[in-house]
């Protein structure tokens, strides 16, 4: 902190037949330059570790499925709340977790980030913890703290979460074979900078999981085939008023292959829509069928665009509180 500086001190004013003395004016502008400098400094360094981006570069991201989610944004948004609608029942393990961590995502957990690796899952959580209840449960069961970093067994042995706080707000949290795995997050990866989508909710596939992606079942199959080729394909979910659009980015090597892939979406929404007329019925806005047939698709250069309009009563449906 900086001590308060007088920007008229009296023995630098013109009163009682004292001179104003000019050469101290520099000396008196330098210290509140360095006041203004430390103080930016600080807010910059705080709102800049917060930032979605900021916290992706901490992720391994080589051939990972990247997740992020801006609980505030979809809170706000009046989204989240559809979860206290649905049907599905908690899960008596995270009822209990609550209870005794003091800790629930729909009301503490402002933003999520996570790489699912191939060698296991990566996750940075701001919001508000207590972290001495979370200490107390990881003591409870069967875990250990040593410093700030906890380490527990998940699910299985093999299955080790670690995690410590990166600052009061922000938890480093992992699931590796590695107990320590959470410590990777304390510093940027090496991967270097990525394209952050201006969406509370968006997830990037990689390549090689898109190869794999061809096996769903479903109306979903036509469309997961078209992108199996392509380097990544982000999808970003966006509130548009009454709705929330969905939107796709496919990154591909060549032009030509974004042509390709858009062409197999455009056919792959035609057929679907020409199935559901030789059915006699309407696309339904609350199923899966009825906000596939609504996808548009164009190419930009190596990139394709695609665009559904989702209607919240397929949230509510998709749920279970429709």
């Amino acid at each position: 902190m900086c001590a308060p500086v007088e920007l008229y001190p009296a023995r630098l004013c013109h009163t009682s037949g004292v001179r104003y003395k000019p050469r101290a004016l520099p000396a008196v502008l330098a210290a509140i330059l360095v006041c203004l400098m430390a103080a930016g400094g600080v807010l910059w360094l705080r709102s800049r570790a917060l930032k979605p981006a900021a916290l992706l570069a901490r992720l391994p991201r080589r051939d990972a499925l990247i997740v992020c989610i801006d609980f505030d944004a979809l809170r706000r948004a009046g989204i989240l709340q559809l979860l206290d609608g649905a049907k599905v029942p908690e899960d008596p393990e995270y009822r209990s977790f609550v209870e005794q961590t003091r800790f629930d995502y729909k009301r503490d957990l402002d933003t999520a980030v996570a790489a699912f690796a191939p060698n296991g899952k990566y996750l940075l959580l701001k919001g508000r913890f207590d972290w001495k209840s979370l200490d107390a449960y990881v003591r409870g069961q069967n875990g250990a703290c040593a410093g700030s970093l906890c380490r527990m067994t998940g699910s299985a042995p093999d299955r080790r979460i670690s995690f410590f706080p990166l600052r009061s707000n922000l938890m480093a949290l992992a699931v590796s074979q590695d107990d320590s795995a959470a410590l990777r997050l304390g510093q940027p990866a090496p991967a270097g900078a990525a394209e952050i989508p201006a969406a509370p909710l968006w997830i990037t596939v990689p390549a090689s999981a898109l190869k794999s992606a061809a096996g769903l079942a479903g109306g979903a199959r036509p469309f997961a085939q078209a992108v199996e080729q392509a380097e990544s394909a982000t999808l970003a979910f966006t509130p548009d008023g009454a709705r929330i659009a969905a939107t796709l980015d496919v990154r591909c090597l060549k032009p030509e292959d974004a042509a390709a892939i858009a062409a197999q979406l455009t056919g792959a929404t035609a057929l679907l829509r020409d199935t559901i007329a030789k059915e006699n019925h309407q696309p339904n806005p609350a199923d899966l069928s009825g906000v596939l047939a609504a996808g548009v698709f164009h190419a930009e250069g190596p990139r394709v665009l695609g665009r559904w309009p989702v209607e919240r009563l397929f949230l509510q449906t998709l749920l279970g509180g429709g």
